[in-house]
């Protein structure tokens, strides 16, 4: 499968995914959004995480406005819908996927970074939901940038307009991690390395279960969760994992990913 505005490269178990536009920023247009869905679909089993990154200075700009000028609203309808199907696509992967993030991160670009299951951010990175400055509020990227930073804090950041920077967003729960730039990639390999290290089939269950209970109320949560716990102990490799924490040894998971595959 080819693509005209992304980059998609396998090493061992890692899926590389990049954001191609630099000379825009690697503004999310219409066919881009596209393009990630169906790399979604191609990532293969012995992928055990997915990286997500833009080419360039920026990590994505958000929407491509010069595409948005004087269309009609079955585009405007399309363009949200593509956009709202990408961010869903990325939960419903079994692989965790870590949002790389090296510059600003603005609009639907901050929006991926909270959809995203993980996020490590460069110190000079920046975060902005500024639609209201141009008249189009950011209503699509305030739904997962509220479940990450609260109503207050998203609330801020969508009536002001203005960036926070990369400690901030990491204050506030945008991003898991900042490190300095030169030691951006080492940190995203250090987490990458630790979720290799555990069951794949079990790590796609429990990101899975995550997002079906998340937003749910305490009482239907646990009715979500219970039976997938109760099957999870039952499975070969929870048995494996507690025999050998009991034995003080490692376990030896039956669908084992490692740099080394």
């Amino acid at each position: 499968m080819t693509f005209n505005n992304i980059r998609l490269e396998q090493t061992g178990p890692v899926m590389r995914l990049t954001l191609n536009r630099p000379e825009r920023r690697n503004a999310l247009s219409l066919e881009l959004m596209g393009e990630v869905i169906k790399a979604a679909t191609v990532v293969p089993d012995d992928a055990g995480v997915v990286v997500i990154s833009g080419e360039g200075p920026a990590f994505s700009a958000g929407h491509d406005l010069s595409e948005m000028i004087g269309r009609p609203d079955e585009f405007y309808q399309e363009l949200f819908t593509v956009c709202t199907e990408m961010m869903e696509t990325l939960h419903r992967l079994p692989q965790p996927v870590i949002a790389r993030v090296h510059g600003v991160a603005s609009a639907a670009g901050c929006q991926l970074v909270a959809a995203c299951d993980l996020a490590i951010a460069a110190e000079e990175a920046t975060f902005a939901t500024p639609g209201v400055k141009i008249g189009l509020f950011c209503s699509t990227p305030m739904v997962p940038v509220v479940r990450a930073v609260g109503r207050k804090r998203s609330m801020q950041m969508l009536l002001t307009g203005d960036p926070i920077d990369a400690a901030t967003a990491l204050e506030w729960g945008l991003v898991n991690q900042v490190v300095a730039t030169s030691e951006l990639d080492e940190a995203i390999d250090r987490t990458v390395a630790k979720i290799l290290s555990f069951s794949p089939r079990v790590i796609g269950i429990g990101k899975q279960v995550f997002y079906r209970q998340v937003d749910l109320p305490e009482t239907d949560a646990y009715v979500k969760v219970m039976p997938v716990m109760s099957a999870n102990a039952a499975m070969p490799d929870a048995q494996e994992g507690m025999s050998a924490f009991l034995e003080k040894r490692l376990p030896k998971w039956s669908e084992s990913i490692t740099e080394d595959d």
